[in-house]
């Protein structure tokens, strides 16, 4: 949701369908027993049965008749699943009580019995199915869901400027229970879904996948039949009625060669509608390509993306076709960026929620800075690190023990699975330091979880295989811990050297130390600037650095890449470095080999690493001798700088090649 509606987790929206726009946050959980059979219910809102756990869904077909002007549903739904247990007597679902089961059919033999209590649907199976067996349920039923509040499953309302009707499903977390039966599991995705929508002569319903037929009904009603064959999970199911018209424009990513991807907007049928926003719908097919080339192909390529125009304050990923308030250029760019990450790759848990929501709003940031340009991507990003640090603390990993009914906005959180979320996916991009890298993990992460569920663990480890590092104190220190570090710098010009003395603190006393790289803006009286990079690898660092030009003025992360507060940076004396890395290089400039001599006899553990201008680590070595002897014959010619550190004392020395 978002942002641009986080999906079910809406946390943040701007919203444009009337010139309007707002701001919002979602979502929960639950536990309870069957008194007459003991069967232990657990997990999510739905009381869900351990019965669940035994099979898995193939394939749903939800066939209802729905109308713009009530939320009531009447209809059936059909699901194929294979066993997975020994052996299955018993089928557990989810379904509200205020939905009536009309008639239930197994393989087409109508069934005689079925339990509805606690929102849990058991039905006895006329036949025990084997393990690795296939079966298929189908259930008839009707009735009217409660609606109110954001994570209503079905909502009906009404827009008083285009004077419409409309009513639409938002499943996510724990509400797809509200208007059919289903098993409420992430990690069981459908391989494919049919939605069959029925409705009055004037309307139009939207869900998933390709339009593939409207059948003209006897009663001037109409059908319409969506079809996916992409894996689906159940909170991504949806549908959106109201008297719509269908507007089409098409994206071209580049990995298609010329060919397109449809993207199909069901919007308010008012002639004055498109006048109004339709430029703000075409921005879609930008944002398309855009995301193709960071992330990989558009995933769902050979069906469609699309919106469904709503009352909902936000909007909602659902897969292929989001359910939207409006256009705004965040929102949308927001809900598009989930059908990469929650939509392809959704997360594994709702403890995980920032592979979908972090992920996405982090996507928002990059259609800004590759769209918008560099005011608006700095603005969006220091609103979001500004969010993550007005507390001290708050994990963006959610404890188990914080995921129950009722503290859903926890899950959705703005402050951390959105803003902190997309803070430490820019910061992750800062300590790789390579764009193409970092994108490659991006990629590489989508190919591998393609149609699946994945964790932060997970994207965790792709990180670490694509780059060759270790990311796990990263990790430690910003996914699963919390708060953030807080600075005291100080720093003086000697002659030709600069010394900083920089002393890191933090907002709590979870996380104590955060290892990370800092970026310091130095600019001389001359009013040329450059950029500088160190490693904070100790709460206390000094550095000295050999710089003769006069030194106006010292910005620390001028670019607004990492999460950190500067509680003081000043110009003051630092004191001396004892035993410190000092050393001199020759020659310089180098051709060949370059011998750098340290300064103190003492044979303290050395760390020697070498940069790019661009701060791409081409080099490592670790020694006690006091020289050493680098072989630059194969790097490209160029400016570096060569950083000696011992005793958590830091040396830097430029270096051309």
């Amino acid at each position: 949701m978002k942002r641009s509606f986080l999906l079910f987790v809406i946390t943040m929206f701007y919203i444009h369908a009337n010139g309007q726009q707002a701001e919002i946050n979602n979502w929960y959980k639950f536990q309870t027993k069957d008194p007459r059979k003991s069967i232990e219910f657990q997990n999510t809102q739905s009381s869900q049965s351990e019965l669940e756990n035994a099979y898995d869904v193939n394939f749903y077909r939800i066939n209802l008749n729905v109308s713009s002007d009530t939320t009531f549903i009447k209809g059936n739904v059909r699901i194929t699943a294979h066993v997975l247990a020994t052996r299955l007597d018993t089928m557990a679902l989810e379904l509200i009580q205020e939905m009536k089961i009309d008639s239930a059919f197994i393989n087409n033999n109508k069934l005689s019995s079925w339990t509805h209590i606690d929102n849990n649907l058991l039905i006895a199976l006329s036949k025990t199915q084997e393990k690795g067996s296939e079966f298929t349920i189908k259930i008839f039923y009707h009735g009217q869901p409660p609606t109110g509040g954001f994570f209503a499953g079905v909502t009906h309302a009404h827009n008083k400027i285009w004077n419409k009707d409309v009513t639409w499903t938002l499943s996510e977390p724990f509400a797809a229970k509200e208007w059919f039966p289903v098993k409420q599991s992430l990690k069981d995705k459908a391989d494919s879904a049919w939605i069959f929508l029925t409705t009055p002569p004037n309307e139009m319903a939207g869900s998933e996948g390709i339009l593939t037929k409207i059948v003209n009904l006897p009663d001037g009603q109409k059908r319409y039949e969506w079809k996916t064959h992409y894996p689906i999970d159940y909170y991504l199911l949806s549908f959106a009625v109201s008297d719509y018209q269908d507007y089409q424009i098409y994206a071209h990513p580049q990995q298609l060669k010329g060919d397109s991807v449809l993207i199909q907007n069901f919007v308010y049928n008012n002639p004055n509608f498109l006048t109004y926003n339709k430029a703000d719908i075409d921005k879609t097919a930008n944002l398309i390509e855009l995301y193709s080339n960071l992330f990989s192909l558009y995933p769902f390529s050979k069906e469609k993306y699309g919106h469904c125009l709503t009352e909902l304050g936000g909007g909602m990923e659902h897969q292929t076709m989001t359910t939207i308030g409006g256009f705004g250029f965040d929102l949308v760019a927001h809900e598009l960026g989930h059908m990469w990450f929650g939509d392809n790759v959704t997360c594994a848990t709702w403890n995980d929620i920032w592979v979908n929501e972090g992920f996405a709003t982090y996507a928002d940031y990059l259609a800004n800075e590759y769209l918008k340009g560099a005011k608006a991507a700095t603005d969006f990003i220091v609103k979001a690190q500004n969010s993550a640090m007005s507390q001290p603390g708050g994990s963006i990993y959610v404890p188990e023990n914080e995921i129950y009914p009722g503290n859903e906005w926890r899950i959705f959180n703005g402050r951390l699975s959105y803003d902190k979320g997309a803070a430490i996916l820019h910061m992750l991009r800062h300590e790789i330091n390579d764009d193409s890298l970092f994108f490659n993990v991006m990629k590489a992460y989508q190919n591998r979880y393609r149609g699946g569920v994945a964790t932060g663990k997970d994207f965790e480890l792709v990180a670490d295989s694509v780059t060759g590092k270790d990311f796990s104190y990263f990790f430690k220190q910003w996914y699963y811990g919390e708060g953030y570090p807080i600075y005291d710098i100080k720093w003086v010009q000697k002659k030709d050297t600069l010394y900083i003395e920089s002393t890191q603190n933090t907002s709590t006393q979870t996380i104590s130390f955060f290892k990370m790289y800092l970026d310091v803006k130095l600019t001389f009286e001359n009013g040329i600037d450059t950029l500088i990079r160190f490693l904070q690898s100790t709460p206390f660092t000094q550095l000295t650095i050999p710089i003769k030009k006069p030194i106006r003025d010292v910005v620390i992360d001028p670019f607004h890449r990492t999460l950190q507060k500067i509680n003081t940076l000043v110009i003051d004396k630092v004191p001396a470095i004892k035993n410190q890395a000092r050393f001199t290089v020759f020659p310089n400039p180098v051709t060949n080999n370059l011998k750098i001599t340290f300064d103190n006899t003492e044979h303290l553990k050395k760390r020697i690493e070498i940069f790019t201008e661009t701060g791409r680590s081409i080099f490592k070595a670790s020694t006690q001798n006091t020289s050493i002897t680098i072989n630059m014959q194969s790097y490209p010619k160029g400016i570096y700088l060569l950083t000696a550190v011992a005793n958590g004392k830091h040396y830097i020395q430029k270096i051309v090649h």
